[in-house]
């Protein structure tokens, strides 16, 4: 089975361990949510921890594979667009995971995109108290402090 298809069953199935298999150590998750890029396999694993429990009913629909440069280093790599819809608080939401692939066809980087914008609001305030509840992000500061 090919790289893209166990990504895909294992985000549908939430199954982490079949991820983490997936994933380089060095792995880099862009996110419509945040500027920087979240790196490395443990804090990516957290993330999708995260998102199995934000995101609902995850469906891909298709699969386009091809060649693409990666964020980090501008290289092309091979690469797939896996586009994907779901539900968050009961909003529709529509998006695409691409992945890049090394030589060993593990994934080394992720790029994901989602749209209506209304939705990537929900999506970040729900991401970032996931991250917070799992210890993977300081909790914020009370501003009277």
């Amino acid at each position: 089975m090919a790289t893209t298809d166990r990504f895909r069953a294992a985000v549908e199935s939430r199954d982490l361990g079949a991820l983490e298999a997936l994933f380089t150590e060095d792995i880099r998750l862009y996110s419509p949510v945040k500027f920087r890029p979240f790196e490395g396999r443990a804090l990516v694993l957290g993330l999708f921890g995260v998102l199995g429990r934000t995101f609902e009913d995850v469906r891909y629909s298709g699969r386009l594979d091809g060649a693409a440069e990666r964020g980090a280093d501008g290289l092309r790599s091979a690469a797939a667009a896996l586009p994907f819809q779901a539900s968050v608080k009961g909003r529709q939401i529509h998006g695409i995971d691409l992945l890049h692939l090394d030589g060993a066809r593990r994934i080394t980087e992720i790029t994901v995109m989602i749209r209506p914008q209304s939705a990537v609001q929900i999506v970040a305030e729900a991401i970032h108290a996931g991250l917070v509840a799992d210890g993977l992000l300081p909790a914020p500061v009370p501003a009277d402090r």
